[in-house]
């Protein structure tokens, strides 16, 4: 427990000792409230969708979280680059510990970073329904993140340095985030994108987000089946997450 404790604090420390990249990281988030939301609502809201802010804001906060955990995860390879995770393994504690540790303190990052762009969102004009929903919307963010911070060091665990960095990006990351519902309503899309975001575990992140903030009326999955499609996700990853990590050479 005092090693998990260790980790989850180094992973903050660092965090929080990166100005430039928390700063950095916000740029994309307010770029797609302010160009998205402004730009597109009235096109929404004539089409009757409503007030496209209420719609866009849980999913770029999702998006945040999303880019801060894989990010966090991927950060393996830089320790295995620089050393520091030589250091770390040597450390008389199983591989799983390690890991958990790890994944916990990206996790509670890529949270960090979402509750700044969900303050972001409320400043121009994003309200959600009730604040009493808040733990709820809390549980869903800490699973997003717990999800892509165990995903992300799973790919780390298989790559050997950042020349697959690019790859992620544009063939993992940014999929995942576009084919999620973030910015476009699920129902009334053909069959083949409803078909990729239902097995998108995002999508149930977003659309959970989605729910819990602008009203349950507005989840297309359900909060049930979001909650517990997310939680097995989570489950399996970390697993796999876990048995990568624990195979890696140094």
């Amino acid at each position: 427990m005092n090693t998990i404790y260790i980790l989850w604090l180094r992973q903050l420390k660092r965090y929080f000792r990166s100005r430039a990249r928390m700063i950095g990281s916000l740029g994309q988030p307010i770029l797609f409230l302010v160009a998205l939301g402004f730009g597109l609502g009235p096109i929404y809201t004539k089409a009757g969708g409503g007030n496209y802010i209420q719609f866009l804001a849980p999913g770029i906060i999702g998006m945040s979280i999303l880019f801060t955990a894989m990010f966090s995860g991927i950060g393996v390879i830089w320790d295995r680059q620089f050393g520091f995770l030589k250091e770390t393994l040597v450390a008389p504690v199983s591989r799983f510990t390690i890991m958990f540790g790890r994944t916990l303190g990206g996790a509670t990052e890529a949270m960090l970073q979402g509750l700044v762009v969900f303050i972001i969102a409320f400043a121009i004009g994003f309200r959600p329904v009730s604040w009493l929903t808040f733990p709820l919307a809390f549980v869903f963010m800490f699973l997003i993140a717990v999800l892509f911070t165990a995903f992300g060091t799973a790919l780390a665990s298989k790559l050997e340095d950042m020349q697959g960095f690019q790859l992620i990006m544009n063939f993992v990351i940014m999929p995942i985030f576009f084919l999620s519902g973030a910015l476009f309503p699920i129902e009334g899309t053909s069959t083949i994108l409803s078909t990729i975001a239902s097995l998108n575990p995002l999508s149930y992140g977003i659309d959970g987000l989605r729910g819990v903030f602008v009203g349950a009326q507005f989840s297309h999955f359900g909060l049930a089946l979001d909650l517990g499609v997310l939680f097995f996700v989570t489950l399996v990853f970390l697993a796999l997450g876990s048995y990568l990590f624990s195979k890696i050479q140094i």
